[in-house]
Parts: C-alpha cells; sequence; structure tokens
C-alpha cells in the first residue's frame, strides 16, 4: 500500500512544480509560497479533523514535538529555495536537481534510521546523480 501512497505523492509533487512555475510569472517567489501554505495548513487541518485524530496532539512527546518542528523547518526553507530557483529558472533543470535530494535523504536514512544498504539503493542513487548532472550541465547558459 506504501507504493500507492508513494505514486500518489509523485504525482502531486509533480504538480507542485509544474503549476508553481506557471504561477510565479509575476508574484515574488516567498509570496507565492506564503500563499500556499494558507491552503497547505487549511486542507491539512481538516483531514485531520476528518480522521478524528487531533486528540492524538497531547499525546505527543517532546522528542517527537522537536522532530515534527525541525522537519518543519526543513520543509520550510527546502519550498522556498525550490520556489526561488523556480522563478529564475526553467522547471525541468531545476526540479531534477532538487530532487537529487532522494540521495541526501538515502544517505541520511542509513545513518540516522539505521536502514539497509543494498547494491540496488546504490545504483540508483549513483544513476539519480548522474542524471541530475547531466541535466545540470546541459541547462542554458553553460
Amino acid at each position: 500500500m506504501w507504493l500507492v501512497w508513494a505514486i500518489l505523492a509523485a504525482v502531486s509533487a509533480a504538480l507542485v512544480t509544474v503549476l508553481t512555475k506557471a504561477g510565479l510569472k509575476n508574484v515574488d517567489s516567498s509570496l507565492a509560497f506564503a500563499l500556499q501554505s494558507i491552503f497547505i495548513v487549511s486542507i491539512t487541518w481538516i483531514v485531520v479533523a476528518w480522521q478524528g485524530t487531533f486528540s492524538q496532539v497531547q499525546q505527543i512527546e517532546t522528542r517527537t514535538w522537536v522532530l515534527l518542528s525541525l522537519a518543519g523547518v526543513a520543509t520550510t526553507l527546502s519550498t522556498l529555495f525550490s520556489f526561488k530557483a523556480l522563478s529564475i529558472g526553467k522547471a525541468s533543470y531545476v526540479i531534477t536537481v532538487e530532487r537529487s535530494s532522494l540521495v541526501i535523504a538515502v544517505i541520511l536514512s542509513v545513518l540516522f534510521l539505521k536502514e539497509k544498504v543494498t547494491w540496488q539503493l546504490v545504483v540508483g542513487a549513483v544513476m539519480i546523480i548522474g542524471g541530475a548532472v547531466l541535466i545540470a550541465l546541459s541547462a542554458p547558459g553553460k
């Protein structure tokens, strides 16, 4: 079932990139993210209310609050950087380089979450980096 959710996330992320790039034509990238954030927060809290999980907030441990807060800061920075890059670069180039973050996430998952390294994981990560470098070097103006 995780694969279905991951595919839905990938499709949604692709839509975010294209719709954001199209919407950044005459809007500051930080303002654009601030506007999107209103919808992100609203929709997310509607889902929490619909699922009936709001009462779980009281049970969240301090360590979890810290980790989720740090992830929120990282999400905000990532999105601000991504929107700025999209505002000045071609979406197909920007997103390819940005998604090389997958390799960083794999490395961090192995180091901190103790996830297993497989040859498929290594080959896939190398291919992602290779593709990102190839596309970045072929960008206009290079």
